[in-house]
């Protein structure tokens, strides 16, 4: 019998140690999500989604490889969806400016656009928006900017942070024209958005630990797994939320990879 309890706390250790390594090293994948979405006025047009990055100091390589990844995508624009810098203070992020440095390396031709998250608030919300801009990319604080891919016309409207900030939308959407894009760092502001072709969120991290048979226990949105990550229809209305690529509060995850978005549309 005391063998057998011996065997059995050693084989509690292991595996609690295996599974601890493996939560520590899933951070550092990289899982690509494709949709193909039928939104005929779009058609042709190629679009990665890629938020909270989470970009603690030394992490140059990590940034890196996701840029890289990025690129090989190929897409016509490339949307942020905010928290790139990484804790609650700027001690524990690698700087703003070195972050959107690196961001300058993207390649998209039809440029690239961004919101701000939480973290990117509680950093310094001007010091980031200077930065980003600083290196060509459009900041959409409660604004949005029209273009066209390919003759195709695209409004792109970008809110505020719903926890550290206020969206407007009577301000984000003014003067837009359909079709359009919504970015916002929170899916919680989605019941309450007007309808766009297409909602791009974030801030939920997919739970970062998603348990089998259960899911995620913890999510970062007052609506709970309504929000969880995935495509999401409701009300006529269409969003994606992103598992995002770092992590918030312990650096693990679990069966909830570090996520870019690709979309392309039909």
């Amino acid at each position: 019998m005391k063998n057998f309890i011996r065997r059995l706390f050693i084989s509690c250790i292991i595996t609690s140690s295996t599974l601890l390594a493996y939560c520590l090293y899933e951070p550092h994948t990289l899982e690509i999500t494709h949709y193909t979405l039928n939104i005929p006025e779009l058609s042709g047009i190629k679009i990665i989604f890629a938020a909270d990055f989470h970009i603690a100091p030394n992490e140059t390589k990590r940034l890196k490889k996701i840029i890289s990844t990025i690129n090989q995508e190929h897409p016509d624009i490339i949307i942020l969806g905010g928290d790139y810098v990484n804790g609650h203070k700027q001690s524990s992020s690698m700087p703003i400016n070195a972050i959107a440095k690196n961001f300058a390396t993207f390649e998209a031709p039809f440029g690239i656009y961004a919101v701000l998250g939480n973290h990117d608030n509680w950093y310094g919300k001007n010091d980031i928006i200077t930065a980003l801009q600083k290196h060509n990319i459009r900041v959409l604080d409660n604004q949005n900017h029209q273009l066209k891919i390919n003759n195709t016309p695209l409004t792109i409207i970008g809110i505020s942070d719903l926890t550290t900030d206020k969206p407007d939308f009577i301000k984000a959407f003014q003067n837009a024209s359909a079709p359009a894009i919504l970015i916002t760092h929170s899916p919680d502001t989605f019941p309450e958005s007007p309808k766009t072709a297409l909602t791009l969120a974030a801030h939920t991290h997919g739970g970062q630990i998603r348990l089998p048979f259960i899911g995620a226990p913890i999510i970062n949105s007052a609506y709970g797994q309504r929000y969880n990550n995935g495509l999401i229809s409701e009300n006529d209305k269409t969003m994606i939320v992103t598992k995002g690529l770092g992590t918030s509060l312990f650096p693990i995850r679990f069966n909830c990879r570090p996520e870019i978005v690709v979309i392309t549309f039909q």
